[in-house]
């Protein structure tokens, strides 16, 4: 009698066993979209500028919310990892500045070329890398996506050029590839982007002229966060109106920190670029968090009270999590269960990438040309030899 009990109850529950909080979330009343105001851009050289406002429909916020999720773990968890020595070396990191290689990524084709500096985990992950081939090339694996041989400054992906090692040596080589797109006849264009250290560097101007000559569909991004390698841009550039360094170049100033700012800007850039009015050039007002580099503490020239003001007053993913809220996009809860899955998925990339195996020495020569006979490299000395294989 009792084991006749214990199975009615048992069934009963099962029945009315409550679904998964993710199912239920998902079926609450939402609004499938809103449209929220922006800050206006400052605007040189230009009639108009990108609207004030926007629509965000509830997929794109919560794609958006996530993919800065993403990249705001993947950052924090590179810093875990070279504390624990696992990945050594040069190591930028870029928490903070997630709107814009979000924002930028929504507003651009996926042919659309990209090319940044060696601050490039976001832009990486955008462009369509997955986490776990960022961070096992970062602890210098064969699972990472330059087969461990790149490392933090790197990375590459189809229509995505790096990743460069060099001070601001990619913005050339973006007006390289805009040439490119314009000889080719393709409405491609492509988007150099480059810091506020960089910006005061002779071959920028350079690249500009051409630019501006050709008319090349190229979008000059300066992500301008404040304190390039350690100085502060008041300190270190005669003019900080970064967007006017065209002169001759039409330009825009955008707030780096609310990624619907970044995304609309961005695709008034590109509108631009592909009407075949020539370059332009689009200042991202953003922050990092960490210092320049890992070896850098970034408190001496900067106070902690500043970083903290910053956190809770012009977080990236908190100013989204609030409009999508207050506009009934999403509720705290489902955003919360969005950060379990994204942790989740973050420390599973991050087993992977202490685990998996480093390449080896055999393979050091491979992949120096495309699509060439295979050819002996020296070593260190005459008597090694490495087969290299594209």
């Amino acid at each position: 009698m009792k084991k006749m009990l214990a199975s009615v109850v048992s069934r009963v529950l099962g029945a009315t066993q409550k679904p998964p909080l993710r199912v239920l979330l998902t079926s609450c009343n939402y609004s499938k979209d809103a449209t929220i105001d922006i800050k206006s851009c400052d605007l040189y050289r230009l009639d108009g500028g990108p609207a004030s406002s926007t629509l965000l429909t509830r997929d794109d916020g919560l794609k958006y919310y996530r993919a800065m999720q993403i990249v705001r773990r993947m950052e924090l968890k590179a810093d875990q990892l070279y504390k624990q020595k696992f990945i050594r070396g040069f190591c930028h990191l870029c928490d903070g500045q997630e709107a814009c290689c979000v924002g930028i990524e929504a507003a651009i084709k996926p042919t659309d070329n990209v090319i940044t500096s060696y601050r490039a985990h976001g832009i990486c992950y955008t462009r369509g890398l997955s986490v776990k081939s960022i961070l096992a090339e970062l602890t210098g694996r064969r699972g990472g996506c330059a087969k461990g041989k790149g490392g933090s400054m790197h990375m590459y992906a189809k229509h995505f050029f790096g990743g460069n090692g060099i001070v601001g040596a990619q913005v050339p080589l973006g007006a390289g590839i805009a040439l490119a797109c314009k000889y080719l006849g393709k409405r491609d264009i492509c988007l150099a982007m480059y810091g506020d250290g960089a910006a005061n560097q002779g071959q920028i101007a350079e690249a500009y002229n051409m630019a501006a000559l050709w008319k090349l569909p190229c979008v000059f991004i300066c992500e301008n966060n404040r304190y390039a390698m350690g100085t502060a841009v008041e300190r270190a550039a005669a003019s900080t109106d970064y967007y006017k360094r065209g002169n001759f170049i039409p330009g825009l100033k955008v707030n780096g920190m609310d990624v619907l700012c970044v995304r609309e800007a961005t695709r008034f850039a590109a509108d631009h670029c592909r009407a075949g009015k020539g370059p332009i050039v689009m200042e991202l007002q953003t922050y990092r968090y960490h210092g320049h580099s890992m070896s850098d503490p970034g408190v001496s020239y900067r106070t902690r009270e500043e970083i903290q003001t910053m956190r809770t007053k012009s977080d990236p993913i908190m100013l989204l999590q609030e409009k999508m809220i207050s506009h009934k996009l999403s509720s705290v809860e489902e955003l919360k269960e969005i950060d379990v899955e994204v942790r989740k998925e973050i420390e599973e990339a991050a087993q992977f990438a202490t685990t998996d195996p480093e390449p080896s020495l055999d393979e050091l020569g491979h992949h120096l040309y495309h699509s060439n006979p295979p050819f002996d490299v020296r070593g260190a000395n005459q008597w090694i030899k490495y087969k290299s294989i594209s």
